[in-house]
């Protein structure tokens, strides 16, 4: 462990691991083969590169990605790591030279992509080397379930299988369902190997899922708010991608592009560029950015509707890697779904293939259309179980104005119902626009009433009002094989009908574009330029040096002894003797030139950092917490709803604790969207004003925004709150009424902790939870479905067969 230690500060710069990176190293010092399913960002690659510099002999790393070979190779040999890669990118002498540093033992990792496992000559030449360990990143390639299924994948058993010595097998991927999950372990024929989930969840990313046509206008807000952060943009083909950059570039915004249509040596050029921080802003089809492991990305916009969940989810952990605030934005129209169907058409002919990425499709647009936590949603996609909205993404955050926009909805549904056949956006807007039109003037719709009524929107305003009625699913849009054009074509659905009849209301939420989030440091800049000039002068990247949560440590603590600049996270011995001497001096230059006195600025970061950081600290008010329990049981029995379905207790203690007076600031309620302010909000207010004024309490309004809520001192998660509970000997049920979750979740949780390989320190008896009879139903259930499918298990299984009972009879297979 000392020896592991070691390695992580002296050449990662790093005193402790990240989340299940420990036990990964571990298994594998200890010749055990492993899965490992971590988010993109969570640090794979050190979980493969420390045991590599531990053991004897050589590590091959197989990874299908060129730019992810360059990227880690020049990183590691930054860091005094002999490392190598082999790839058609190479030229004769370069693939030479590599080669000779294999046989004369100077090669401690090699990165190779799978097709080289044909290659004569690189077998001949590993066949002899002592290989400790194989390590395939991007693992879910080799599953026909996976998002990026690549038919090279299928070569690795066989080159691993006809070695002479059979070195440990370590497997890693960022984006696994369990299919794929099953698929890795069969295929690649791991031995008794160890599964390590870690989480895909990034706390650090907010989530927004913007549903509106006015993309063009979006993108350049942003864009304008956003002019001095690293970040992608992502379009679905190669002609949305030039039309993006075009548009960019006329309004001379800094911008490079990166598609398949490029040559080789352009995209290399406009990847490098973006690297090194020389042009700040990518735009790209999805063929960019596996493997690129920069980690100041601070947002990635996806200009139409990724293929699938896991496409999405490995793009957006491009952003925030270091671990720092970041942004992703979605900008979904219902065309982006016509788009994808045709890609996924011409992609394939496999019929099986093609049925499994539909599926991901709906999935897709399930997830966009949802209007829950979007965040949970995800997790839960992976198989977590998550029972708390993550206040970080647009469903949770109650951002923008809610406008009501009924009236001019039932205008457009009113129209389409008049022209009886079902025509396109452009045909709709030019009746209801009063348009002179020659097709519109034959088909007499200048005779319905509905003719002109808009005239007070533009065109584009209106196409975007139609698409925005279609994105929220009170308008359906369908493909027209057989019509001449082949246009989709806008029809009517039950929606429409309620919209019409007055029965439900439109409301829109006016979308808000953020302004940049970093806060301007000068000392940061300096360093940033320092950092630059270092980087052009060696031709690597600069976050190579150090990364900008690094650089942002400096500039916060002004470092001027080599302890203090060894105290900073993601400062090694290696990169201390190699660039420490040159950032002190930057630093110790400012403090002089700026007067600064180190030991009363750190009094007053300290402090500040205190109030500015990601945490916002309420303590509850336990008297009026007490009132607020009354009105939430008083919703609960009017609508006769259980109490926490009305508003969590955490929702009441925050209540509590923060007092809104006005209406707009229960927004910043955690639990409490636009519809729960509508029924519940003026009662609440009247109950908090009332009890403020007669306890002559004095309030000082902060908003919360995205900083994470501490409640009453308690940062943990629901989820470790209530393991800590079993451990200590409370009755389950007991443990999901505090918490105010069910029993079925809290053994969900039960569920998660021991197939992490955990001991249970608390008697567990799970045939209080089901019947005998039930039990043999739910068995021939989970084996056509698998246990992590708890949903399809239950829908399969007769209603009074309860998810507790299914949870239980699960986890009795763990503990028995």
């Amino acid at each position: 462990m000392d020896k592991i230690l070691d390695i992580l500060q002296k050449y990662y710069g790093y005193k402790t691991f990240r989340k299940g990176q420990e036990k990964i190293i571990n298994s594998i010092l200890s010749g055990e083969d492993v899965l490992a399913i971590m988010p993109t960002g969570g640090g794979k690659s050190l979980c493969y590169q420390i045991p590599a510099l531990c053991m004897e002999g050589i590590t091959i790393v197989i990874s299908p990605l060129i730019s992810l070979m360059k990227d880690q190779v020049d990183t590691l040999n930054t860091m005094g790591i002999e490392a190598s890669y082999i790839n058609s990118s190479l030229s004769v002498s370069d693939y030479n030279n590599v080669l000779k540093n294999i046989l004369d033992n100077k090669c401690k990792i090699l990165y190779i992509a799978p097709e080289r496992l044909e290659n004569i000559d690189f077998l001949n030449i590993i066949k002899n080397k002592n290989i400790s360990q194989i390590a395939i990143d991007e693992a879910h390639c080799i599953s026909q379930w996976g998002h990026d299924f690549r038919v090279s994948y299928k070569k690795i058993p066989y080159f691993i299988n006809n070695l002479d010595n059979r070195p440990i097998v370590t497997a890693f991927t960022a984006t696994a369902s369990e299919e794929v999950r099953q698929d890795i372990l069969k295929m690649l024929g791991l031995v008794n190997p160890k599964v390590y989930i870690t989480g895909f969840d990034r706390e650090n990313l907010y989530i927004n899922i913007v549903k509106s046509s006015a993309k063009n206008k979006y993108l350049l807000e942003y864009i304008e708010n956003h002019k001095s952060e690293n970040g992608i943009i992502y379009a679905a083909t190669r002609k949305e991608v030039e039309k993006i950059y075009e548009g960019l570039s006329k309004r001379d915004i800094g911008v490079l592009k990166y598609h398949g249509g490029m040559s080789n040596d352009d995209r290399k050029t406009s990847q490098d560029k973006f690297i090194n921080d020389e042009v700040n802003i990518m735009v790209a089809t999805n063929a960019f950015g596996m493997g690129i492991d920069k980690p100041d990305i601070r947002w990635v916009i996806h200009y139409n509707m990724p293929q699938s969940i896991e496409n999405y989810y490995q793009e957006i952990g491009r952003a925030g890697r270091d671990g720092q605030k970041s942004e992703c934005i979605l900008l979904f129209s219902p065309v982006d779904v016509h788009t994808q169907k045709y890609l996924i058409d011409i992609s394939t002919e496999n019929i099986s293939r093609k049925s499994i990425q539909y599926d991901k499709l709906q999935q897709m647009v399930d997830l966009v259309y949802s209007n829950s936590c979007y965040r949970k949603s995800i997790l839960e996609y992976f198989g977590e179980t998550v029972d708390v909205d993550c206040d970080n993404c647009s469903n949770c955050l109650s951002e923008g104005v809610i406008i009501d926009k009924t009236l001019d909805a039932q205008k457009v549904i009113s129209c389409v119902f008049r022209m009886k056949r079902n025509f396109g956006i452009i045909m709709i807007v030019d009746v209801l626009r009063g348009s002179k039109n020659k097709k519109v003037l034959e088909a007499g719709f200048d005779k319905l009433s509905t003719y002109g009524i808009m005239k007070d929107y533009s065109n584009e305003e209106l196409k975007n009002f139609i698409n925005t009625l279609i994105s929220h699913g009170f308008l359906d849009i369908r493909e027209n094989p057989g019509a001449r054009g082949s246009f989709p074509t806008v029809y009517l659905n039950k929606q429409s009908m309620r919209v019409l009849k007055g029965e439900i209301k439109v409301e829109f939420k006016e979308v808000k574009v953020a302004k940049e989030s970093r806060e301007k440091n000068e000392l940061f800049e300096i360093l940033s330029d320092l950092r630059r000039s270092i980087a052009a002068n060696e031709k690597i990247a600069p976050y190579m040096v150090f990364g900008d949560a690094t650089l942002i440590s400096m500039a916060n603590s002004y470092p001027t002894t080599e302890d203090e600049m060894l105290n900073i996270s993601g400062v090694g011995q290696i990169k201390y003797q190699k660039y420490g001497r040159q950032f002190i001096s930057v630093i110790e230059k400012y403090m002089s030139d700026k007067n600064i006195d180190k030991e009363s600025i750190n009094k007053n970061e300290a402090k500040s950092s205190k109030e500015d950081e990601q945490f916002f600290e309420v303590d509850t008010d336990k008297d009026l917490y007490e009132l607020l329990k009354k009105l939430r049981a008083k919703f609960a029995r009017k609508e006769n709803l259980p109490y926490h379905m009305v508003m969590p207790k955490n929702t009441l203690k925050e209540i509590s604790g923060r007092y809104p007076l006005e209406l707009d600031q229960l927004n910043d309620i955690s639990g409490m969207g636009p519809k729960k302010i509508e029924k519940y909000g003026q009662e609440i207010i009247d109950t908090v004003k009332q009890y403020v004024e007669q306890n002559d309490i004095k309030v000082e309004w902060k908003d919360k925004k995205r900083k994470k809520l501490i409640l009453d001192g308690e940062s943990r998660k629901p989820k470790e709150i209530a393991l800590d509970l079993l451990n200590q000997g409370i009755d389950m049920r007991k443990v999901g009424n505090d918490l105010e979750v069910s029993v079925s979740t809290i053994l969900g949780y039960v569920y998660d902790y021991i197939k992490e390989k955990n001991e249970l320190h608390f008697k567990f008896d799970p045939t209080i939870y089901y019947c005998e009879d039930e039990k043999e139903l739910i068995e021939e259930s989970i084996k056509k479905h698998g246990e992590e499918k708890i949903r399809e298990i239950k829908q399969s299984l007769p209603d009074y067969i309860k998810y507790e009972s299914i949870r239980a009879v699960i986890i009795e297979k763990y503990i028995s």
